[in-house]
């Protein structure tokens, strides 16, 4: 990567892009994680399941909220848990491509994450007036720092393919 990284002009290391490939990557294999654990359970006994996994959390099950959810879920069809599983799938292959990209120096990469973190900006700012919460403000904090970067520093970290 560090020869490929002094030609053309680009600088040798680029700290913020190369956190920002960890957390696509990271949260590409999550996702991937969570459609499989998706795929696997959805034929078993779901609320049965959530109380469970809130055990092991060591969770009070009987608070409204997990309460709430365990009806939820129990309303879920074996059919919705694979499609949510394959749109999980399917949404982490974004992420996974995004970082592979952007590791390759990809200026196409650059624009899927630029656009794909645009697009869920202004989601965050609704359900953060709508319903604060410290994670979706860390969650908008870095798309608007990911979004910011990667235009801001296009030309520098990104090869361009110029046709003669």
């Amino acid at each position: 990567m560090s020869a490929a990284a002094t030609t053309n002009g680009f600088k040798k290391r680029a700290p913020a892009l190369y956190f920002i490939i960890g957390y696509k990557l990271l949260k590409g294999l999550l996702f991937v994680a969570f459609a499989i654990a998706l795929y696997t359970l959805s034929d078993n006994d779901l609320p049965a399941e959530l109380h469970r996994l809130l055990h092991f959390l060591h969770l009070n099950p009987e608070r409204r909220f997990w309460v709430d959810l365990a009806v939820a879920v129990g309303g879920l069809t074996e059919a919705r848990v694979l499609w949510a599983a394959l749109g999980t799938f399917i949404y982490s292959l974004f992420s996974l491509v995004e970082g592979v990209g952007l590791m390759f120096r990809a200026s196409w990469a650059g624009w899927l994450a630029i656009g794909e973190s645009a697009f869920f900006i202004p989601i965050e700012v609704f359900e953060l007036v709508h319903h604060p919460n410290w994670m979706v403000l860390v969650i908008l904090a870095l798309n608007v720092f990911i979004v910011w970067y990667l235009f801001a520093n296009r030309h520098r970290l990104f090869r361009h393919h110029h046709h003669d």
